[in-house]
């Protein structure tokens, strides 16, 4: 079957991928269109288990929450770069994984990921040449608060927050708050056990080397213990607007608490492995000698 121009076109508005790729597939296909597509995916999961490997620390964030504040998604999409990240299609991927997450509650990514948008993935690995990855995903739903979100200006940090009411200003002041000043925990309370000990540990071993007695030395730990849970707790630190006011007022002049806040950046615990160019060149042009 002659293969034409316009089933070369067709196929490659269906897949996005290159003329000659798709020109070969409909070739090894005889001119059968699904078929073509079918063997094009198989090749895209092969070249996309190739590049699985490679570190995605660079991407974007989505954030939707729903007009009355009852339900709210965020989700980190990974790539390889920066430049890709402003790649057309990978922030359609983006926002088609967040609908996704804000629609079903589905905020496990492997289960997420299960119904199509795997293989969109590894088609888009193949279009644009890089590693893509979802990291994560986070749903919140309340029946009785307010659930505001806030994504900065250049998509790479952001947070949700439920609030047990107030209004909207006030939710997104907050979620602006948690993705600046990056709180580990709502309340001093909420602090982990192990950390906290891991915490006091430090400083005990700081506070030896003084050589001060050892009540002294107590009243020292204890001291750091408390600044340190100041400075990790949401209601303890100073609102990012208004340093000389606590979050914890802000919320109480309004009558409200925060029940709890996620917060993502992205890359965020991510190692990233440094490559020397100049030594990897003269490496390369050493093997051939």
């Amino acid at each position: 079957m002659a293969i034409t121009a316009a089933m070369v076109k067709e196929l490659r508005e269906r897949t996005g991928l290159g003329m000659m790729e798709c020109k070969k597939a409909l070739e090894e296909t005889a001119g059968d269109m699904e078929l073509a597509i079918e063997e094009l995916r198989k090749k895209s999961a092969l070249k996309a288990a190739k590049k699985a490997g490679r570190t995605t620390a660079d991407g974007l964030l989505g954030v939707r929450v729903s007009d009355d504040g009852r339900r709210a998604a965020l989700v980190e999409v990974n790539i390889e770069t920066d430049f890709a990240a402003k790649n057309e299609k990978f922030i359609g991927f983006v926002k088609d994984v967040l609908d996704r997450v804000f629609e079903t509650g589905e905020a496990d990514v492997a289960r997420l990921m299960a119904d199509g948008l795997e293989a969109r993935r590894e088609t888009l690995v193949q279009e644009i040449g890089e590693n893509i990855s979802v990291r994560r995903a986070e749903f919140f739903a309340t029946s009785d608060g307010r659930i505001t979100g806030y994504l900065h200006g250049d998509n790479r940090k952001a947070a949700l927050v439920e609030l047990s009411g107030g209004d909207s200003a006030l939710g997104r002041d907050i979620a602006m708050h948690v993705t600046a000043i990056n709180p580990m925990v709502v309340q001093g309370a909420d602090v982990a056990p192990e950390v906290l000990a891991k915490e006091r540990e430090i400083y005990v071993a700081q506070a030896a080397e003084s050589g001060k007695p050892a009540d002294i030395v107590e009243k020292m730990v204890d001291g750091r213990i408390r600044k340190f849970l100041a400075e990790v707790s949401l209601v303890d630190q100073p609102f990012v607007k208004d340093p000389n006011q606590k979050v914890a007022k802000l919320l109480g002049d309004a009558g409200v608490s925060c029940r709890r806040f996620v917060r993502f950046e992205v890359g965020e615990g991510i190692e990233v492995e440094k490559v020397d160019f100049a030594a990897e060149v003269a490496a390369q042009v050493q093997a051939t000698r």
